[in-house]
């Protein structure tokens, strides 16, 4: 990271709400259920399928842990209700996974349960390292008792290919079902990739290996380079369609994911909404070195 990058980096926390909010406008769908639906609405027009994702983790209380369940059931309604093509993705801590993992398990429960019964799937994420065991300890357990139970995977990391190999076996017609990310966690370089080469070739093989198995594959990126070389892998094994999609996030790279749909190509939008908006839009602007750059530039002529 270069230095003026690195001092672009630490004038996002002073930048004043009002600004920073309309410089999130692109990444988040609004602060509401109401938005995130429209914007769902929307790209499905377009012919986009979609993600729901309240925006949150770090939970540590109860209450505040079953009213994020409370709103995800409803997000689920409303999908259901307005015929929408899209499912719900949770953080771990959003469930307070750190807290309390026996409440993480009862809630994810409840909320694939409810889910389930209107014919959606659900997503459990994937944070930093420290959550890594116990998230996959999560998916297990849920794994055992909900076909409809996805889970993220960070091919960053050196203990991937490990944890690919240890999902738990899938009943006759129940495949895993992953999302696979480069990871945006910057992870110590003892247990992770740091430099992107290494970080691209662990994403292609983890997901050939996947597909190997008959497994479905969210392929999670905007790096074009490396999708095509997916794409080949897929055009030269004969991997189905229904075996894998991308997903791609909402603001970033718009006409990429364009140019894949007009290519036949099934792409699925990840939508994040609520109040918790602003971490969320600081890691999208960090990844995003000009748009940084004219926000740094602003702060300094203020």
């Amino acid at each position: 990271m270069g230095i003026f990058h690195q001092l672009a980096t630490a004038t996002l926390p002073l930048i004043p709400r009002p600004i920073m909010r309309k410089l999130a406008g692109r990444y988040i769908a609004g602060e509401t259920l109401e938005q995130a639906l429209g914007c769902l609405e929307n790209l499905q027009a377009q012919g986009f399928t979609g993600i729901l994702d309240l925006l949150g983790e770090d939970v540590q209380g109860e209450a505040e842990a079953r009213a994020v369940l409370a709103e995800y059931k409803e997000g689920a309604t409303q999908i259901a209700k307005r015929g929408l093509d899209a499912y719900v993705s949770v953080k771990p801590t959003h469930f307070c996974l750190q807290k309390d993992a026996n409440l993480a398990f009862e809630l994810y429960d409840d909320l694939l349960t409810h889910c389930s019964g209107l014919g959606q799937r659900v997503r459990v994420e994937m944070e930093d390292h420290p959550t890594t065991d116990d998230t996959l300890a999560l998916f297990a357990k849920l794994r055992a008792k909900h076909i409809g139970v996805g889970l993220v995977l960070q091919a960053r990391l050196f203990r991937n290919p490990a944890d690919i190999a240890a999902l738990p076996e899938p009943e006759p017609g129940g495949r895993m079902d992953i999302r696979m990310v480069k990871g945006i966690y910057l992870e110590p370089e003892e247990i992770a990739h740091t430099k992107p080469d290494p970080i691209r070739a662990a994403f292609i093989e983890q997901c050939k290996t996947l597909w190997a198995g008959g497994h479905f594959v969210a392929i999670a990126t905007h790096d074009e380079v490396m999708a095509e070389t997916l794409m080949e892998h897929v055009e030269r094994e004969n991997i189905p369609r229904e075996l894998y999609d991308f997903e791609v996030l909402l603001g970033v790279r718009e006409s990429l994911w364009q140019s894949w749909l007009k290519q036949g190509r099934p792409v699925r939008v990840y939508v994040p909404y609520g109040p918790e908006w602003r971490a969320y839009s600081q890691r999208r602007l960090r990844k995003n070195p000009e748009m940084l750059k004219a926000v740094a530039m602003g702060m300094f002529r203020r």
